[in-house]
């Protein structure tokens, strides 16, 4: 996985004009002392190194960070001073190139507070947002959005696809101050919608009313048996009978094989299990619907959106097999 041109975090300032918080291009080896690789016991960490990779448009300006061992953790993350997104759009952007036809490996990235210890950086470690694509086998190939809230990741309700060939791609997070987002991939918008319906941060508005039930006489089934459908004397048939053309064998011994029966063969009188005829069920209501009141647990929250305190970004990520490059 080749990460490139360019990791950024933007917070805009007006329609016209936005303040660049962090970016990174990976444009030399200085990469090597502001980024810091976690040293978490008990992982196995690959490391990155700086390359354009197998193919590029001009091999300089296209370097960037790739992952070089394969079954390996990687974790990767630096700290810049601390902003908020406050009355503002927050935009999450970078480059990823999965020229190796990735089989299962991550390719996001995470955005943290003060509270990040790029020495201890690991799966576990708490995050405020989770962004970009994450590819394992034919049933992963999506593209994460994962927000914390209170304490607790939640994951998008959608399902976006990303891209899963060997070529560059630009993935961008716009989270906007009216609790609404967008994704885009390659500038192209693939998902939008509102933050509080799209994620589980807030309990639901209304919930169903405890104290109501079905009424005993409630009838939902349209239709009944008809009481005045009878049974056929000549229906109960059995469903296999002897074969009648069959044969006792000229060599069987009723001693020794014992005695000959036919073998069994479906009846062709044989009907089935009998069931009424239905009609029309007079008494039909309709599908009882259970009644909802307001949640009282519910409260509503106009800073979803918001992150107090943005201080560091990184890559904690596994992969299985071949090299993927950012």
């Amino acid at each position: 996985m080749l990460l490139k041109t360019s990791l950024l975090v933007l917070v805009a300032i007006s329609f016209t004009t936005a303040e660049v918080f962090f970016e990174e291009n990976f444009d030399d080896d200085t990469w090597e002392t502001t980024w810091e690789a976690s040293e978490h016991p008990g992982k196995e960490f690959g490391k990155f190194k700086r390359t354009s990779g197998k193919f590029f448009n001009d091999e300089e300006k296209d370097k960037g960070i790739q992952t070089s061992e394969d079954f390996r953790f990687y974790a990767l993350s630096r700290k810049f001073p601390a902003f908020s997104n406050k009355d503002k759009p927050l935009v999450i952007q970078f480059r990823v190139k999965h020229e190796q036809n990735i089989d299962c490996g991550g390719g996001y990235v995470k955005v943290f507070d003060s509270s990040l210890s790029s020495k201890e950086l690991h799966g576990d470690s708490p995050y405020l947002i989770m962004f970009g694509p994450d590819i394992c086998g034919p049933g992963t190939k999506k593209v994460h959005v994962i927000f914390s809230y209170k304490g607790k990741n939640h994951l998008i309700n959608k399902d976006i696809r990303c891209k899963d060939d060997v070529y560059s791609h630009l993935y961008t997070l716009i989270v906007r101050p009216d609790n609404t987002y967008e994704v885009l991939i390659d500038n192209e918008k693939v998902e939008s919608g509102s933050l509080e319906a799209d994620w589980d941060f807030l309990p639901p508005k209304k919930i169903k009313d405890p104290s109501a039930k079905k009424p005993d006489d409630w009838e939902d089934n349209a239709t009944i048996d008809d009481p005045e459908d009878t049974k056929p004397e000549d229906w109960d048939k059995p469903q296999l009978i002897p074969d009648k053309d069959a044969v006792k064998p000229e060599d069987w011994d009723d001693e020794m094989d014992g005695e000959w029966e036919a073998p069994q063969v479906n009846n062709p009188e044989y009907k089935g299990e009998w069931k009424p005829k239905q009609i029309d069920n007079p008494k039909y209501k309709g599908p009882w619907v259970h009644p909802e009141i307001d949640n009282p647990e519910y409260t509503p929250d106009d800073a979803l959106y918001l992150r107090e305190e943005i201080a560091g970004i990184g890559f904690d990520l596994w992969q299985d097999h071949d090299h993927d490059e950012l």
